[in-house]
């Protein structure tokens, strides 16, 4: 057991010449992990998310490392006018997306017997209706083609149950069987679609939305005694989009240390 991540990986240029797109992708969690790993292993990045200001702070901090500031397009993936709205600015910047990685989501904590409409239809609307608006979106675009590659993120609780996410985890248990579904309808035409299922990366805006002691809880169930490293899951995302993982689709890759 170790409590101590690993050294950060070396690039090799896995999606060089690649058109990535990420959802969700402000702040410091999956999805700006995975922009930078996208960056880093040679892919144009396009970055959305719902809140501005992370937004353009996230493309100031990415700007550091490539040879231009990325696109950056403010979206709501509850409302399909702005989902129309990204996937267009990203075609008219850089013509072909090759890659389009679903990242956001709404979690929360609720007994099913204290559990509003309201908190039940937000996190559906954001992490399993907004996920099939973006993928939707993109084997439009990717069709179109005959290539591209869409990787959603799930979660363990799709799997596994936990009080107080019923809400959760029925999403990301919907995320993954949207996953297979799409995928079989999009292999004829080229289109791979996959999807993670991280059980615990550790980033400041968990930290904000969840109790020390819950955290604490979680983590003991880590064999390496330690929460993922966001990058770590982006490491999977970034195998996923590539040519690495040529032969998969419709899967769901556990990104997780869990003890069964």
């Amino acid at each position: 057991m170790t409590d101590s991540a690993p050294p950060y990986p070396t690039s090799h240029g896995l999606l060089a010449g690649r058109t990535v797109l990420v959802t969700a992708a402000a702040g410091t969690g999956i999805g700006y992990a995975t922009a930078q790993r996208a960056v880093e292993e040679g892919a144009t990045v396009v970055l959305s998310d719902a809140h501005e200001r992370r937004l353009g702070e996230a493309a100031e901090r990415l700007s550091a490392i490539t040879a231009e500031p990325p696109l950056a397009v403010a979206c709501d993936v509850t409302d399909e006018d702005q989902v129309q709205a990204l996937f267009a600015a990203a075609e008219a910047r850089h013509g072909d997306i090759d890659v389009v990685v679903c990242n956001a989501g709404l979690g929360g904590t609720a007994d099913v017997a204290e559990m509003t409409d309201e908190q039940w239809a937000k996190v559906l609307d954001v992490t399993l209706t907004g996920t099939f608006r973006t993928n939707r979106a993109a084997v439009r675009h990717m069709y179109e083609r005959g290539r591209g590659v869409i990787v959603n993120n799930a979660s363990v609780l799709g799997w596994r149950a936990q009080p107080g996410q019923a809400h959760y985890a029925a999403a990301k248990a919907g995320v993954m069987a949207l996953t297979r579904c799409l995928a079989m309808e999009a292999a004829s035409k080229g289109v791979r679609v996959n999807a993670v299922s991280p059980s615990l990366a550790m980033h400041p805006f968990l930290a904000k939305v969840t109790t020390d002691e819950l955290l604490e809880q979680l983590t003991t169930l880590e064999a390496f005694g330690r929460a993922a490293e966001p990058w770590e899951i982006a490491n999977v995302i970034v195998f996923l989009a590539s040519e690495y993982s040529s032969y998969m689709t419709g899967e769901i890759v556990s990104v997780s240390s869990q003890r069964a």
